[in-house]
């Protein structure tokens, strides 16, 4: 898997920088999965470095080949 690295300025959020990289906000899942040893607070302290995993893009013509509910 590859990663990027974000350093954080003070007062960012989790949503915020899933937002950012993924464009969905929901998506900090998969950045606090990445960064086990950062404490899960409402806000992130300046300085800190998070590994944001790349997601790949599904390729659109493979998924028009797959019934509705795989897509």
């Amino acid at each position: 898997m590859e990663l990027l690295t974000h350093i954080t300025s003070d007062g960012e959020r989790w949503d915020q920088i899933a937002y950012r990289y993924y464009g969905d906000p929901y998506a900090y899942i998969r950045i606090i999965e990445a960064n086990p040893g950062v404490p899960i607070t409402p806000r992130l302290p300046g300085g800190l470095q998070l590994s944001i995993p790349l997601i790949e893009e599904l390729d659109t013509a493979d998924t028009e080949e797959l019934p509705p509910w795989k897509r």
